[in-house]
């Protein structure tokens, strides 16, 4: 780190006369960590707060920060005999499981340590028999239970690790209660009671270490599980493992709070991956079939509304993308001063009282809440906001006061925590988080995975049939499973036919049908020759039945008028000889004219290829996107702006600037079937290289790709060798084939009913 930052003796009598302090900064001695390094969010100066850091598997002790005092001290002041330093990731004890051995027994149990559990004779193991220490301070697999038949109507439920269990009758009604032994907390309920269907209430608690904290894959199955149910129009009440699981009524709705701490114990980096995600759930959530109310706000000692969840009830139409551009241009600025967490929920109590006086008490019933809040919970304003907590659950639970009636209201309101910060305050926080079902408390180390948490939310199971869906994270250094999750519909197309071989792009557009263009093509080429590259986990490479070009594709067509290579109908399918395992990573894209398109496009009722054409193409200057390849199982996303209307002309004349072109009509070599993109004005596109030929060139609308065309040629050959990424001059013109052209072929084959080999997609009569 820099030299510390010392005060000149004048410095100090200004400091100490006016504010009756020494000196105004804090230094940097002693403030070394053995094993890691440290932040400074200010520099020295007050209010600065010290961050440590250390590698994977260990965590700082024996403090995780330090804040400069006004009188240049630092809270949490370095010991001597106690030197900070980065000390190895240590699990709960599990040497508390009951009638059996843990083995090997140790004082301590450390990262990487494995353990193995036995039951005494006469009992049966359940759960893991093996078990490792992770990185996060937890253990691998399920709590191990060594029980035996007892005649009590629910199991045993076992000791957590590092946990203390009162209670040993297990019959209906009974309740057993754990808390946690030595430095650890409990995270989840404390009680559990048996029920009437032989299953335990609540989730099995846990301990926690103030550095243990919830994995992106735990996050995605705990908050995706009961998220989803949120999301999920079914018109009853179900039973579950936990109690009850609710499902919104078909007449229902969802409204969802969402709150971001941006006080000074949160960094600004933080904040912004906060918003990414958040951006990445509510994209997520427009998947499903309901239609969410949104109340989006920042917080610190202030509370700054970015979207209010009022406007949704005053017949306005609020556009998922304009509350995506309101969430990312929000900028904290000095609005970090001071924390009120109670002020966050008075101010989701009012909207609710606003709510429920607009639409009625009955009506009001059918409302679901679902509280979603990102902070630390360190507070110094406004007092707990536990009792404010308590004055929405009245009103969402209609103020009964019977057991009964409340248990049957405790569905309607959920509030989740994710807790963020290098200091949480888990006392404070977990008596606010409510809800039936799975976890709704979250510790989180560190905000860089959110995002792909909440990509996960959607069972994957129940759509990956589905055309065009995709994860939508942004990756900086993308592997060939990042490329694969982002474009799982994209194909690498191998022609060796002598010489050298040649290489193209295409999509899966069925299990069966790679879409791609016919000029990677040559005479002579047979199936044999043409290799297609796509991992769905059975085998990359995939072998060829046939290919099929358009029958009016013809590379010398029009030779004698000037163009000695005539793209025209540019487009061909390749049928593959075994079909693809269709997964989360591996699905077809969407393409134009079809039943399955006007879903993802959400089209109601019956739909026509106009319909589609004129949402997808429907401004002059249309934003698209293409593939190119970084490596040869690595792709990177294009961007490029098709010219329309009466843009186009004005962009197709560059085609006669292309090499041997003599004819004189650009119209001649692009005709009605190309769509034109390229130029710097008003932006500057990405070109596309040989390599990307036969790619698709593709729109996202609600989480959905759209092919709406493929590569075919271009004016100009900007690209040199190892350039991924390269941009437009001012004449380099892409030509690509119009999707919305050529259905007829599309549909003949990829329609044809009249065969039992693969299953069909379903195009539309207009």
């Amino acid at each position: 780190m820099g030299i510390a930052v010392h005060c000149s003796w004048l410095a100090a009598l200004l400091c100490l006369h006016f504010f009756g302090q020494v000196c105004c900064d804090c230094t940097e001695e002693k403030m070394e960590i053995e094993g890691g390094h440290y932040t400074l969010t200010k520099q020295l100066q007050k209010g600065s707060m010290l961050i440590y850091h250390c590698p994977e598997d260990y965590y700082p002790y024996p403090v995780m920060t330090r804040l400069c005092q006004y009188d240049s001290r630092w809270v949490k002041a370095p010991r001597t005999f106690n030197p900070q330093r980065c000390r190895v990731v240590e699990c709960p004890d599990p040497t508390v499981m009951e009638y059996g051995e843990v083995s090997p027994p140790q004082e301590k149990y450390f990262v990487h340590n494995e353990t193995t559990y036995e039951c005494y004779s006469g009992y049966t193991m359940r759960g893991s028999a093996r078990r490792v220490c992770l990185s996060n301070g937890k253990w691998s697999g399920s709590t191990p239970i060594c029980g035996r038949e007892s005649g009590h109507s629910c199991a045993d439920p076992g000791i957590p690790a590092g946990a203390s269990r009162a209670g040993n009758i297990f019959g209906i009604d009974e309740t057993v209660k754990y808390s946690c032994n030595s430095n650890l907390f409990l995270v989840g309920s404390s009680e559990r009671v048996c029920l009437e269907n032989g299953q335990w209430s609540n989730k099995e608690p846990a301990c926690y270490y103030k550095h243990t904290y919830d994995t992106s894959l735990e996050i995605s199955e705990a908050f995706g599980s009961s998220i989803r149910e949120s999301l999920t129009t079914l018109e009853s009440l179900n039973d579950t493992q936990s109690g009850k699981m609710i499902r919104i009524s078909k007449n229902g709705t969802l409204n969802i709070y969402i709150a971001v701490d941006i006080s000074e114990s949160i960094e600004k980096e933080e904040v912004k991956k906060v918003k990414e995600a958040i951006i990445t759930l509510i994209k997520k959530i427009s998947s499903f079939t309901v239609n969410p109310n949104y109340e989006i706000a920042f917080f610190s000692s202030g509370f700054y509304e970015v979207v209010n969840i009022l406007d949704f009830f005053n017949e306005q139409h609020v556009e998922r993308n304009t509350i995506i551009d309101i969430v990312n241009n929000f900028k904290v600025d000095q609005k970090n001063t001071g924390t009120d967490l109670d002020l966050v929920f008075k101010n989701f109590l009012d909207k609710m009282a606003f709510i429920k006086q607009r639409v009625g008490t009955e009506q009001f019933k059918e409302h679901r809440h679902v509280i979603i809040l990102f902070t630390d919970g360190a507070y110094n304003m406004g007092g707990s906001p536990v009792p404010t907590v308590a004055r929405i659950k009245n009103m969402v639970y209609m103020n009964h006061t019977g057991e009964e009636e409340t248990q049957s209201r405790e569905a309607y309101l959920d509030i989740y925590i994710f807790a963020t910060g290098k200091i949480i305050f888990d006392d404070d926080l977990q008596p606010l988080v409510t809800g039936i079902g799975p976890k709704h408390y979250f510790r989180i180390k560190a905000f860089d995975e959110l995002q792909m948490t909440f990509d996960q939310i959607i069972d994957e199971e129940e759509v990956k049939g589905l055309c065009g869906l995709h994860k939508e994270y942004v990756v900086h250094d993308p592997t060939a499973q990042d490329a694969r999750n982002n474009y799982p519909w994209w194909a690498s197309i191998i022609i060796q036919n002598g010489g050298l071989s040649r290489k193209c792009i295409g999509s899966l557009v069925n299990p069966y049908f790679v879409l791609t263009a016919a000029h990677c093509f040559k005479f002579g080429d047979q199936q044999k020759h043409v290799k297609v590259e796509i991992d769905d986990g059975q085998g990359r490479v995939k072998k060829v039945k046939t290919f099929i070009l358009h029958p009016k594709y013809d590379i010398s067509g029009k030779t004698e008028e000037g163009v000695p290579e005539f793209y025209d109908y540019d487009v061909a399918l390749i049928q593959l000889e075994d079909y693809v395992e269709i997964s989360s990573s591996v699905r077809p894209i969407c393409i134009p004219c079809t039943q399955e398109t006007s879903d993802a496009l959400q089209l109601v009722g019956v739909s026509t290829c106009k319909q589609q054409e004129e949402l997808l193409l429907k401004k002059q200057l249309e934003r698209v996107s293409f593939l190119t390849k970084k490596t040869e199982s690595v792709v990177v996303e294009k961007d490029a702006h098709a010219k329309l209307g009466g843009l186009r002309d004005n962009c197709i004349k560059h085609a006669l600037t292309a090499p041997n072109i003599t004819a004189t009509d650009p119209k001649v070599a692009v005709t009605d079937n190309f769509l034109c993109t390229g130029g710097r004005d008003p932006f500057r596109d990405h070109v596309a290289c040989k390599g990307d030929s036969g790619g698709p060139v593709f729109k996202n609308y609600e989480q959905r790709t759209i092919q709406v065309a493929l590569v075919s040629w271009g004016s100009k050959d900007l690209c040199q060798l190892g350039s991924v990424k390269v941009e437009s001059d001012e004449t380099s013109r892409d030509f690509h084939i119009n999707l919305f052209r050529v259905v007829d072929f599309l549909k003949g084959i990829l329609g044809n009913d009249k065969q039992d080999v693969y299953s069909t997609l379903k195009f539309l009569k207009d």
